[in-house]
């Protein structure tokens, strides 16, 4: 069963955020405590979203996803931060269902697209979305800014 999250899920959700971490070999880098997630998911203007998977009456897995624009295409889409369905029930179908949800909202909210990174090393999942029908975007290099650099651009300006 897919159901966009409740309140009650985010311990949940944090949990298998930090199995995901785990996973990508970056567990260190998990700051979010359950407090963010819920101010994120939850507060009076949410701009982040989940779905979770029910297993067994269990959730065991969850998309996280926000709201994207193409200037190309003069719509939204859907930007998937994060999938993750645990280890233990994958192979159920979990992923696939979480992406068609997805998939589903960006058909009937006429969004242009739906689309996420993956690790390069990390081949069960390119496999996966290939099978979906999903295709690399292999011109593009994403770049990010973190930590001091954000607020030393800000003091920037350009002068």
């Amino acid at each position: 069963m897919i159901r966009p999250a409740r309140p009650e899920d985010v311990p949940t959700i944090l949990r298998l955020v930090r199995r995901l971490a785990e996973y990508e070999r970056a567990a260190h880098e998990v700051r979010a405590t359950e407090e963010d997630l819920h101010a994120s998911l939850f507060g009076p203007d949410p701009k982040a979203f989940v779905h979770v998977a029910e297993h067994e009456g269990e959730v065991a897995g969850f998309a996280l996803w926000f709201l994207s624009y193409s200037t190309w295409l003069g719509r939204h889409g859907i930007y998937l931060e994060d999938l993750f369905v645990d280890p233990d029930v994958r192979g159920r179908g979990l992923g696939k269902a979480l992406l068609a949800e997805l998939a589903r909202i960006a058909d009937e909210r006429g969004y242009g697209r739906v689309e996420w990174s993956v690790l390069d090393w990390n081949t069960p999942a390119i496999g996966f979305y290939k099978a979906l029908g999903a295709r690399p975007q292999d011109e593009w290099t994403v770049y990010r800014l973190t930590g001091d650099a954000i607020p030393e651009l800000a003091r920037d300006r350009g002068a």
